[in-house]
């Protein structure tokens, strides 16, 4: 193997290592915070799982980021390789939002022993959305890599 194949290789063995941390941790704590909608064991469940799954899912897009420099840096800054610095954007954002309001939030329920209530309507409101954007962004941008391999 040449030593650009081991670059690209290196490269997409990060990008995938990337959607595998992160795209797992998305759907554990996805499934942990649909279940406790209505369940107060699941929503305390759900604050005590983000405290792993939190790092976790940063790690991931870290890595992805890394890993999609290393292999479409030889690429024009267009079509699929555009969308997926998009997607990182959005999920850099989307985690800014669920690290630095959300967390806190659960956190400062938890030491009040509050972790095992309901949410109020509110929070599961811009929770399931902010969900929402993480599957669409994690899966699209997944979606987005095999189209690219296919095609390549």
């Amino acid at each position: 193997m040449s030593s650009v194949e081991w670059l690209d290789t290196i490269g997409l063995f990060l990008f995938f290592a990337g959607f595998v941390i992160g795209l797992g941790a998305v759907t554990v704590i996805d499934i942990h915070g649909f279940l406790g909608r209505k369940s107060s064991y699941w929503t305390e469940a759900t604050t005590r799982t983000h405290k792993v799954t939190k790092p976790m899912i940063w790690a991931g897009i870290m890595l992805a980021i890394i890993g999609g420099m290393i292999f479409y840096r030889e690429q024009s800054f267009a079509g699929i390789p555009l969308i997926h610095a998009v997607i990182a954007l959005a999920l850099i954002l989307n985690g800014y939002f669920l690290s630095f309001k959300v967390s806190p939030f659960l956190l400062k329920r938890e030491k009040e022993g509050l972790s095992g209530e309901l949410l109020p309507a509110s929070w599961q409101r811009k929770i399931m959305a902010s969900l929402i954007v993480s599957d669409i962004g994690w899966w699209g941008g997944l979606l987005l890599l095999a189209i690219y391999l296919v095609i390549r």
